[in-house]
């Protein structure tokens, strides 16, 4: 049998190779490989003093911070847990999670409920013996469900956190710029990727365009991932003071990506490969649009992913199986029966698959519109309109009606001095769409609502919204 693959091991092999190359940055911010190691072992010794073992929760609560690689490389040491929490949660929220998940300790700062890493004391005596870890233990909790409903706690183990970080295309030499929150799973899966291949790890403290553009100027970024509504925000912001030469890897996807932002980003990135990425906390990476593929397959989310397998249901659900997948939701077996059947995942979305194998996600499973007799899947509604010249942001959902089923009530969010109307807004869709899937109401608000780091729409609130006034 080969090398088991443990998550640890990643940060001792770089430390041994590189270890005065900068593994991780921050701002004014950084450690090399070999402190970052070094400062791991150190955690790892306090927690074991600690009483912390195999399979216990370390929670960590901190907003993006240097110190957050440090508690996840000292969990994998010693086979305990690595538990990621959104720093935004309310008193209320934390506590049902924690509730749920009982970590054994709760790390980040004083101010925001943890333990200071520093306020955790060595052993007394000789250094304790670093326990066995499998790469079938559990190694990563992260919880997906927002702010509503019972937690749900998604694991992955050592080796399919591994597995993930060794996907897709080879790795580029040089910093890897990150936008995603430290609770959310592609923080932590672009960054071990870029740890393996020996380079730096460059976090944001905000996912805004100025703090981006800066950060790939200053580490001389490589590649930059960023959802459609943040590479939006780049677009429209001023780069001409920036130097973005480095940057050669230029990928998008998560939520829907209209041909038109592509075309937009391979302008303004014209030294860069526009590549599309699509994936879940569940699943890992799913499918990949290349860049070779881009404009003849422009709204696709590409092919199978290396070692996925694709499959649609009589509905039109994407079930997934690879070595990536997740190990169920902790302390949830009635929600891991259900999205996990004979190695299977349903994914939720809704997709449809050329002549060639390329996919298309067309909807949410839970999202579907049922108008007159028709189906309509939101997302696609939402791509034309958030198309339109005189829109910042839009976005549908379907509101319960007496004879039509459902009818579809368009969210718009004007550009400063543009004006739209109902009328002018379903001229403009029926030229894209069927006239069954054109708004039939209009409501101007002053955003969208999406969740914090996905930006994903949140339909449920967009209905609430107009429930509240009718």
């Amino acid at each position: 049998m080969g090398r088991p693959l443990l998550v640890g091991d990643v940060i001792r092999t770089a430390a041994a190779r590189l270890p005065d190359r900068t593994a991780i940055a921050l701002g004014e911010e950084s450690m090399t490989f070999a402190e970052l190691y070094a400062r791991s072992l150190d955690l790892a010794q306090r927690l074991l003093a600690a009483g912390v073992g195999n399979g216990d929760r370390v929670g960590w609560r901190a907003e993006t911070s240097v110190e957050a690689a440090i508690v996840y490389f000292a969990v994998s040491h010693i086979g305990a847990i690595f538990l990621p929490l959104n720093p935004r949660y309310t008193d209320r929220e934390l506590a049902r999670v924690v509730a749920h998940a009982e970590p054994k300790l709760l790390l980040g700062r004083k101010t925001g409920g943890g333990i200071d890493l520093a306020d955790l004391p060595l052993p007394a005596g000789e250094a304790l013996d670093l326990p066995p870890v499998h790469e079938e233990d559990p190694f990563l909790i992260f919880y997906t469900s927002g702010t509503t409903g019972e937690p749900k706690g998604c694991i992955l183990t050592h080796r399919s956190e591994r597995v993930r970080a060794g996907l897709g295309e080879p790795w580029p030499s040089g910093a890897t710029l990150c936008m995603f929150p430290q609770f959310h799973m592609a923080g932590w899966s672009f960054a071990l990727r870029t740890w393996l291949a020996g380079d730096a790890m460059v976090y944001v403290p905000r996912a805004e365009a100025p703090d981006l553009l800066a950060a790939v100027d200053r580490y001389r970024a490589r590649r930059l991932y960023c959802i459609p509504a943040i590479w939006r925000r780049i677009l429209d912001h001023d780069r001409s003071a920036y130097d973005l030469s480095s940057l050669k890897h230029v990928d998008t996807g998560t939520s829907a990506t209209s041909a038109e932002l592509l075309r937009q980003l391979s302008e303004a990135f014209p030294q860069g490969q526009v590549c599309v990425a699509y994936g879940s906390t569940e699943a890992g990476l799913v499918c990949m649009l290349s860049p070779d593929d881009l404009s003849r397959k422009a709204g696709s989310v590409g092919l199978p992913a290396p070692g996925a397998d694709i499959r649609l249901d009589e509905e039109g659900q994407m079930w997934v199986r690879s070595p990536s997948l997740f190990a169920g939701y902790f302390r949830n077996e009635a929600a891991t029966r259900q999205a996990l059947v004979d190695g299977w995942y349903a994914t939720g979305d809704l997709a449809e698959r050329d002549a060639e194998g390329f996919y298309r996600i067309v909807g949410r499973a839970r999202e579907i519109i049922r108008a007159g007799g028709e189906t309509v899947a939101p997302v696609e509604v939402d791509l034309v309109l958030q198309a339109h010249p005189d829109l910042a942001d839009a976005a549908v959902a379907g509101i319960p009606h007496p004879e039509w089923g459902e009818v579809i009530v368009a969210f718009a969010v004007p550009r400063p001095g543009r004006a739209v109307d109902l009328d002018a807004l379903r001229t403009y869709c029926l030229q894209a769409l069927a006239p069954y899937k054109a708004p039939r109401r209009l409501k101007i608000v002053d955003a969208i609502p999406r969740t914090g780091a996905t930006r994903q729409v949140e339909r449920r609130t967009l209905a609430a919204m107009l429930a509240a006034e009718d």
